[in-house]
């Protein structure tokens, strides 16, 4: 019987905390998050989602809603917004600091 020995370099796989390890939607099922259809039922489930979303840590920091524009997430709720609702939000203009 041979016997193997191997190491791990640690630091390699240390990563900085981020949005996703305090995100509310990690113990919820991950289909809440994606209703099918855009009346009745998929509604209810969309505000229940965004339920989730309000409760959340990261829904504060916007970290989960950044994430979506930035990947360019074309549906699904994400920071408390679908689709619909990101794209709005990702063109709406900006306040610049005078």
């Amino acid at each position: 019987m041979s016997r193997f020995n191997f190491t791990t370099d640690r630091r390699s796989s240390i990563r900085p905390r981020d949005w996703r390890d305090d995100a509310v939607c990690r113990d919820e099922d991950p289909g809440l998050f994606w209703p099918i259809g855009s009346s009745g039922p998929a509604l209810a489930q969309a505000e229940q989602a965004k339920d989730v979303c309000r409760r959340c840590p990261a829904f504060s920091k916007n970290g989960c809603l950044n994430y979506a524009i930035e990947a360019g997430i074309d549906d699904g709720i994400f920071g408390g917004m679908d689709a619909d609702e990101r794209r709005a939000h990702k063109a709406s203009p900006t306040e610049v600091a005078a």
